[in-house]
């Protein structure tokens, strides 16, 4: 896999991912650049000067800032694990994503997750977007700091989350007002896909249905603005900040 940009190869470098080796264009000499090649450095990973032909042609989303790394391909987390590590977290909070398929949406959701210390993020195999180079330059490199669990049934992923005691609620139109609704505690949350929402059985799995209150004219947000909604309203709430 290749990861592609200034800030996702600086936060590839701050976690303990096997990196083979970082393209570096020459002459980036600026000293935001001159501090991702130091650290790179330190912690050993081969550094490769390369004309910047070299790179556009290397590179697979046409943004590669002068900054290439070559890794390993992205290595999901068990949900198990991820399951077992909240067992004593009051407050465990986990992100369950139902067929968002643009990998644009998916780094968005990430970067959100991450950004919100949610604990986990679960996606499907099918009818989901999956962690690539694409993903991993719009979420600047949050895909390597959070947990992210690819599972073949959301369903059946719902019902382990569930017995692991957390409460699970579907961000979807129909619900009770996000603002209003009870947000603490062991959460997770559900956001459905761009075109179809949270598909019914697995709404029908869920504890609840919460809804972002709309007031113009389209009724629905973009699966990663609801995103950054919903987990924020969590945040302020879990936060104990005042209403």
């Amino acid at each position: 896999m290749k990861i592609e940009g200034k800030n996702a190869v600086a936060e590839l470098i701050k976690t303990d991912k096997t990196i083979d080796k970082i393209l570096v264009q020459n002459g980036m000499r600026d000293d935001a650049s001159r501090n991702v090649v130091n650290q790179a450095v330190k912690r050993g990973v081969k550094i490769q000067y390369v004309d910047k032909a070299i790179l556009d042609k290397e590179t697979e989303t046409r943004r590669h800032q002068g900054f290439i790394a070559f890794v390993s391909d992205y290595r999901y987390a068990e949900l198990s694990d991820i399951l077992s590590s909240l067992e004593d977290k009051p407050n465990a909070f986990i992100v369950v994503l139902d067929g968002v398929e643009d990998p644009h949406n998916l780094g968005s959701v990430i970067r959100v997750c991450e950004c919100a210390g949610v604990d986990g993020l679960v996606i499907g195999k099918r009818r989901s977007a999956s962690v690539n180079e694409t993903v991993m330059r719009i979420s600047e490199g949050s895909a390597n700091h959070l947990k992210i669990a690819r599972v073949t049934n959301i369903n059946y992923a719902l019902d382990e989350i569930k017995n692991a005691g957390i409460w699970a609620y579907a961000c979807e139109l129909g619900g009770g007002n996000i603002y209003k609704c009870d947000l603490t505690g062991k959460l997770c949350l559900v956001i459905g896909g761009e075109d179809t929402g949270v598909n019914r059985l697995t709404k029908d799995k869920c504890d609840g249905v919460v809804s972002i209150p709309m007031f113009g004219k389209v009724n629905s947000l973009n699966a990663s603005v609801a995103c950054g909604v919903a987990v924020f309203e969590a945040v302020r709430q879990r936060e104990g900040y005042a209403k």
